[in-house]
């Protein structure tokens, strides 16, 4: 895999309560993990807005690493071991994501956890 990601770290737009932002055009993305660990994304949805409307969406269950989920984990998105066992790890689904998703900056509603889920499986697969 090259280069996941790496591209993406500083279009993350963070906007603090304070601050009063609109943007017209944007990529949102969030991630949900399986335990305390970052890198262990199993879903990941992607919306592209352009002029205010969505253009595009995108919405994949991921194989996690380290596979393992913690109780807290799946009570907060509902996603289990079993519902991710034949998913397709991080690299193959960010794939699809890059062909699909550039050009705009990446929004986040928590970025500071999203960022670092991106640069956690960035450092894991490269």
């Amino acid at each position: 895999m090259n280069d996941i990601g790496t591209n993406h770290f500083d279009s993350f737009v963070k906007i603090r309560e304070t601050q009063s932002y609109f943007m017209e055009s944007f990529i949102a993305i969030d991630f949900e993990t399986a335990n305390q660990h970052r890198s262990s994304i199993c879903s990941v949805g992607v919306v592209r807005v352009e002029d205010g409307t969505i253009r595009d969406r995108f919405y994949s269950l991921i194989k996690p690493n380290p596979n393992f989920y913690c109780h807290w984990a799946t009570e907060i998105h509902g996603i289990n071991y079993y519902d991710t066992i034949d998913a397709r790890p991080f690299p193959e689904v960010w794939k699809n994501i890059e062909e699909k998703f550039s050009g705009l900056p990446f929004v986040a509603h928590n970025s500071s956890f999203d960022e670092g889920c991106l640069k956690a499986v960035y450092e894991l697969y490269n």
